[in-house]
């Protein structure tokens, strides 16, 4: 099964991935995860990136193309893999299609997260992580059990990204509606487009997802 997950950024894709490779045991490619990884590394195609998304806006297709189709020869990807993140515009899109057929492989379903602008705002910018274990938190939807201290470690150094501010996370989601959004006719004219309500509880959009891949 070879899955895109589409939806703007914090709308729930990365928790959804990670459910649903956990449910069909395929792969959960997170383009967003490798660009980090680079940018960490300090590499010159990193600290690009790094420019690049803490301005808020896409990384080139090359970098993002590249990534991906190096990705697709490991062994781990045979069983089927969940696009998260990627293709964000119709070149990458075409770009994909080209990548499968070379490799013998196509996509089963295109299953775009919606949530209303206002709403990813304000989950983008409450997050933050434990700096010791990574542990997920949000100044509103989940808060640790003893505030300042982490849930899963007993960590009190807590990190925020740079980029998930109201300025960068608008600039995002601008970039997401004007070149993201054509994927959804793109797709749609393939007959591989379905649409889940992603302001919805989390297990509830879960649900929904299995019943569709199912």
């Amino acid at each position: 099964m070879n899955l895109v997950l589409l939806g703007p950024p914090g709308g729930g894709k990365g928790t959804q991935a990670k459910r649903l490779m956990e449910k069909f045991g395929v792969v959960q490619l997170s383009t967003g995860d490798m660009l980090r990884a680079a940018v960490a590394s300090g590499s010159e195609v990193g600290l690009k990136a790094k420019a690049v998304m803490e301005a808020g806006q896409l990384v080139t297709d090359d970098i993002v193309i590249g990534i991906i189709d190096q990705r697709l020869d490991q062994a781990d990807t045979k069983n089927g893999v969940i696009f998260d993140g990627f293709p964000r515009t119709v070149a990458q899109a075409q770009a994909l299609d080209g990548i499968l057929a070379d490799k013998g492989r196509k996509l089963d379903v295109v299953v775009e997260v919606r949530v209303p602008d206002q709403l990813l705002i304000d989950r983008i910018t409450g997050r933050y992580t434990c700096g010791k274990c990574g542990s997920g938190y949000h100044d509103i939807f989940q808060k640790p059990k003893k505030d300042g201290v982490c849930d899963s470690c007993g960590g009190t150094d807590f990190i925020r990204r740079a980029d998930d501010n109201v300025e960068t996370v608008s600039k995002r989601l601008t970039a997401y509606h004007d070149q993201t959004a054509p994927l959804l006719p793109y797709y749609d004219g393939k007959g591989l487009l379905k649409v889940v309500d992603g302001a919805q509880d989390i297990a509830k959009v879960t649900e929904e997802l299995i019943e569709i891949l199912s």
